[in-house]
């Protein structure tokens, strides 16, 4: 990602002109709000109001959900999963943490390839 310097960043500041976008190298472009999913997916009575909040924020233009395998041992990426079924998912970006015992050199592009390959999520890596 290109990010702004410290100094560019602190004028822009000053300037009132702060940009928070931040784009990918491939060109995509990440807003500077996204939404996380920590406790959400745990009460299975809340599972489709959670899943229509996670959805409405997309809707409104939020293209960044945080997630990790250890939210509700699973239970989050369950439900990013069902949120954004339907949804433009190259629009979309995931940020996703694994358990320490998948955090070997070799284990956590797997750990995280097949978690969103089995909630149909659909795993990119974005440089």
């Amino acid at each position: 990602m290109k990010l702004q310097s410290e100094t560019e960043t602190q004028r822009n500041i000053l300037k009132g002109e702060m940009n928070m976008l931040f784009q990918t190298e491939s060109g995509q472009t990440v807003g500077p709000i996204g939404q996380g999913t920590w406790y959400l997916g745990e009460d299975p009575d809340r599972f489709d109001a959670e899943c229509s909040a996670l959805r409405a924020g997309v809707e409104a233009g939020m293209n960044l959900i945080d997630t990790a395998e250890m939210y509700g041992d699973g239970a989050a990426e369950e439900l990013v999963g069902r949120a954004i079924q339907g949804l433009d998912r190259d629009k979309l970006f995931l940020v996703s943490k694994v358990y320490p015992f998948n955090a070997g050199r070799g284990d956590i592009r797997v750990s995280c390839e097949e978690r969103f390959k089995m909630r149909n999520i659909g795993f990119k890596t974005v440089h």
